[in-house]
């Protein structure tokens, strides 16, 4: 079934109309928000996804809202993991905590648009091959390996080959200048260290699509879908970095739940490619229809219970630790790198000598 060609561009229009507002009020008034702002921006952003299903199952039925929802809940808790990179990130880059709200956003925003050209290209190409789906559901399998085998190991950032070239090309100056990403000092026009951070974060989160958006095919093949539930993963996601905070560690068992989802989906990939065979050496290239498939329902189902079970797990398993606790880590950080309570940042070797003084500073 087509969804109506008004629908898609109705909702198009809307979450656009959306986001450039949602930007313009971080742009007008950067600031840290607080717990109570933050959890009423999560909270709407997550209603709106269940009322965007709603609206899915009165204008399509139940098979695209049951395929939206197990593929914003994938999406959604890919992103929640993947938050603890962008802690690392505005860690590294000694971002000012006011000023993280808009570099989260804008760095979302950035990888909207390269999951968008990610996702346009995706489905081109299982349009056109469907064997690519043998391909995504090894890979995912190899990737719930890799989480099961680093799991528990801490989490580092490093800077990929683009935003390395950046650094060493752009002349830069050695401190923020508010939310500015390009300043004019002594009549020369400089980069400041914002636009290295927007940069980073969308980047990053590209990388990360990697494994997410082969994952969402395995739930759905309609486009539409996909792009939709990655912008309704990501929006909210700023708000969620402020009020996870330093609660990100007590989800203790998350890599393990998506460990689970991922080869889950995997697995359903690979038997949907084999319902589909195109490969010349499985079965004369004709399709195994004895082979079971896993319907969407199953996938909903199995997502939801995992993620679940693997938030309940990590809860209990760290009830122990209170927000005081967090508290004197943080004063205890703050001692250690001076008035400073962020998190110290290492130095890149490749800085130049006073922006690498500015940043021991």
């Amino acid at each position: 079934m087509n969804l109506p060609v008004w629908f898609e561009v109705a909702t198009f229009v809307g979450l656009t109309v959306l986001l450039l507002a949602d930007l313009a009020l971080v742009v007008r008034r950067p600031h840290e928000p607080s717990a109570k702002e933050a959890t009423a921006w999560v909270v709407f952003y997550v209603a709106l996804a269940l009322l965007f299903g709603v609206v899915l199952l009165a204008v399509s039925g139940g098979e695209y809202a049951t395929e939206f929802y197990a593929g914003w809940l994938t999406e959604y808790s890919l992103s929640v993991d993947n938050l603890f990179v962008f802690v690392i990130i505005m860690a590294r880059f000694q971002v000012p905590r006011k000023l993280q709200q808009e570099a989260l956003m804008v760095g979302i925003v950035i990888a909207l648009v390269l999951r968008g050209i990610f996702i346009l290209l995706g489905a081109a190409v299982i349009e056109r091959f469907t064997w690519v789906f043998y391909i995504f559901g090894v890979f995912l399998v190899y990737t719930a390996i890799n989480l099961v085998r680093h799991r528990g190991e801490d989490e580092d950032y490093e800077e990929n080959a683009f935003i390395r070239r950046m650094r060493r090309v752009l002349p830069m100056t050695p401190e923020y200048h508010e939310s500015k990403i390009r300043v004019t000092l002594g009549g020369k026009k400089l980069w400041t260290p914002m636009i290295v951070v927007f940069l980073a974060l969308g980047t990053t989160d590209l990388l990360f699509a990697l494994d997410s958006i082969p994952a969402i095919f395995g739930l759905t093949r309609e486009p539409f879908i996909v792009f939709t539930a990655n912008i309704f993963a990501l929006m909210g996601l700023r708000q969620l970095y402020f009020l996870l905070g330093g609660l990100l560690k007590r989800l203790v068992y998350l890599s393990l739940g998506l460990a689970v989802i991922l080869a889950f989906i995997g697995v359903k990939l690979v038997l949907e490619a084999v319902h589909e065979n195109s490969l010349p050496f499985i079965n004369g290239g004709e399709p195994i229809h004895a082979v079971p498939s896993i319907p969407i329902w199953l996938s909903l189902s199995v997502i939801l219970g995992v993620l679940v079970v693997a938030t309940v797990a990590s809860l209990l398993k760290t009830r122990g630790e209170t927000a005081s606790e967090a508290g004197n880590e943080e004063t205890t950080a703050g001692a250690v790198a001076g008035t400073d309570p962020r998190p110290a940042a290492a130095v890149p070797a490749d800085l130049p000598a006073d922006l690498a003084a500015d940043r021991r500073d």
